[in-house]
């Protein structure tokens, strides 16, 4: 039951800092789970965040749900889910009740202005310390390289293109790339 409560709290606590949505979060989550808890290794929170960045839903219940699953099971995903959520329902609810005099507030507006761009720091941040992690390959460079270049000519050309397209296509290389090697390695074996 510790475990639960920790974990409950934990989440709690990410769910309650975290403006800007799962991308924000997941500066959080990484100084949270692999540098002070210890509960998980690098390695499985760039898994984690791969995995709750292309399952369907918002990143940020995704990564609860599934490091809940990680470390207590099915009721461990039902502890952080919740957990996370509570904090944006609380304050989305209370904004609801009183949104127009809310906004009409200039020290609000002013606090949100100087949350966007804490945001867009948490964002950068949490990219970066990935970008460090990466296991530097040759594939992982070239498919980065690529996936950089078209969002920059996209973006430049306002070209639409989804970021689903660059997981599924970068997912759908990854996977051609493993199959060719477990052939070779058949090949391999055979001889």
């Amino acid at each position: 039951m510790k475990k639960y409560t920790e974990l409950f709290l934990l989440m709690l606590k990410i769910g309650l800092f975290t403006f800007g949505g799962g991308y924000a979060m997941i500066a959080l989550l990484e100084n949270e789970l692999v540098s002070k808890k210890k509960w998980i290794d690098k390695d499985e929170f760039l898994d984690v965040v791969a995995i709750s960045e292309s399952t369907p839903g918002p990143i940020a219940i995704n990564s609860a749900t599934y490091i809940g699953y990680m470390l207590l099971g099915f009721f461990g995903s039902l502890v952080a889910t919740v957990a996370v959520c509570i904090p944006s329902f609380v304050i989305i609810y209370a904004i609801s009740l009183f949104f127009d005099a809310f906004l009409s507030f200039e020290l609000v507006a002013n606090a949100f202005r100087g949350i966007q761009i804490c945001v867009i720091y948490l964002i950068l941040a949490a990219g970066f310390k990935m970008l460090r992690q990466m296991k530097k390959t040759a594939l992982n460079i070239v498919i980065l390289s690529a996936v950089i270049l078209c969002m920059l000519a996209f973006s430049i050309f306002s070209v639409s293109f989804s970021t689903i397209f660059y997981i599924l296509i970068c997912g759908g290389i990854g996977c051609f790339v493993y199959l060719i090697g477990l052939l070779r390695k058949g090949k391999g074996a055979d001889k």
